[in-house]
């Protein structure tokens, strides 16, 4: 067992590992901006160390600040929880090379499923479904106009080394590919200092699905089912829940038979998350791989039992996951998860400032992961997610009651969330029926207007 661990994030994740680690006897470390001096995580972990200034390139993204810290403790691993410096492979390898285990992937296979084309072609090499698209990267626009034509229109643009929505576009015509292909790569190599684009056909109204996965250092892996996250505005997730209404039990068999296939073929250790998109006629097809814990693991901790994030830190200890996980996943019920951001929930701009009164909901089958509280303030230099609020039912009619129930008496004075938002949507008779595609923000707020 690791005997002492550097969380190296904020917030409720930094909060969530710090809670793993005391149940399991580890000590801990936090590490801090000046803007985070009175944040939780800092209260609560045995050791805390302010790593530089508020801005996260100065301290949060800033690897030889977080070392150092970890060196200074005498830490022997780091858990990166999500965002940050979470799925950055040289981070890894520095974490390495300083004898510091890193809760996560090897930085090998964390590099080969970040560069979204090599980790497509994987896939496809292990038989798991993929959209059709380009062989590889694009070198020219007139490249992406030969693919376009033979994939057939509409198709879409993504970022080989990005996510969360930039560095993509949907191209519906030969005329608009060239100035949006010119659009896209800008922006990507803005973002993630990587111009490059690979193409895909585009699915007009999908569902998004995806899968957990943990593999332990003895070349064992297991699906713990799948999570639904259709819900989103902007590639942002907003809701999520588990299972899925759409997979079916033999389909959930498949998936997770082929992934492990897949993932033991390529060294994935640790926690990940695969992700797919579902077309009208319910087939999945591969379009990325999250190499971390995602901010929806609370779902999948409901419907399984499975605490995840201690299976983070007992894999990255050597051990097996037998000795881990039941014989037989469990889905049991079903589970919601709202995420609250500090923001404007018609506008959609940034709420930072102090918050003069904090309540969160409890009761069976209700849960809230957050580092706020009455008096605390929200800095502007971060994430706007303040808490996430989880509820489990027996079956997803319960789960919504429960939630309807959980977002009434949610608290939150001194800067504007998102709360009223979730309420709007949990009224809306076509999310109730569980009939929804990644569009359906884009329906409902047309239709709050």
């Amino acid at each position: 067992m690791v005997r002492k661990v550097l969380v190296a994030n904020r917030g409720e994740i930094a909060l969530r590992v710090l809670n793993a680690c005391r149940e399991l006897g580890i000590r801990t470390v936090a590490v801090y901006s000046e803007a985070d001096r009175n944040s939780l995580h800092v209260k609560f972990a045995d050791e805390a160390i302010c790593i530089g200034p508020p801005r996260p390139a100065d301290s949060y993204l800033n690897v030889p600040a977080v070392i150092s810290a970890a060196e200074i403790a005498d830490v022997d691993a780091i858990h990166p929880g999500y965002g940050l410096l979470s799925e950055n492979a040289n981070f890894a390898e520095v974490c390495r090379a300083s004898n510091i285990k890193f809760i996560g992937p090897p930085p090998e296979v964390t590099r080969l499923m970040g560069e979204k084309e090599k980790a497509r072609q994987a896939m496809k090499k292990a038989k798991v479904p993929i959209l059709p698209g380009s062989d590889g990267v694009l070198a020219t626009a007139e490249e992406a106009l030969h693919w376009a034509h033979k994939v057939g229109y509409p198709v879409i643009l993504k970022a080989k080394a990005g996510g969360g929505g930039r560095g993509m576009r949907i191209v519906r015509s030969g005329e608009e590919l060239p100035n949006l292909f010119m659009a896209a790569s800008t922006e990507a190599a803005n973002a993630f200092g990587n111009g490059d684009l690979y193409m895909e056909k585009f699915i007009e109204q999908p569902r998004h699905i995806e899968f957990q996965v943990l593999a332990d250092e003895h070349g064992n892996v297991a699906t713990l089912n799948e999570r639904e996250c259709s819900i989103q505005r902007r590639h942002q997730k907003l809701i999520e829940e588990a299972p899925s209404l759409q997979v079916t039990p033999k389909m959930r068999e498949e998936i997770g038979r082929t992934l492990k296939h897949c993932l033991t073929e390529i060294g994935y250790q640790n926690a990940g998350t695969v992700e797919f998109l579902m077309d009208e006629d319910r087939q999945l097809y591969f379009i990325e791989m999250n190499t971390r814990i995602q901010v929806e693991h609370p779902v999948t901790e409901f419907v399984t039992g499975v605490d995840l994030v201690k299976a983070q830190i007992l894999i990255a200890s050597g051990e097996r996951l037998e000795n881990i996980l039941p014989a037989k996943i469990p889905m049991r019920g079903h589970a919601i998860e709202c995420r609250i951001n500090a923001e404007h929930p018609s506008k959609f701009t940034p709420s930072a400032g102090k918050i003069t009164a904090f309540n969160v909901p409890g009761g069976n089958g209700v849960r809230v992961d957050t580092a706020q509280y009455a008096e605390g303030v929200v800095p502007p230099y971060y994430d706007s997610l303040i808490a996430k609020l989880i509820v489990h039912g027996q079956d997803r009619a319960e789960a919504i009651a429960k939630m309807e129930r959980a977002l009434s008496q949610f608290i939150v004075q001194g800067i504007d969330t998102s709360i009223p938002l979730h309420q709007a949507i949990f009224q809306d008779a076509e999310f109730r029926a569980g009939e929804f595609d990644t569009k359906f923000m884009e329906r409902f707020l047309a239709a709050e207007k």
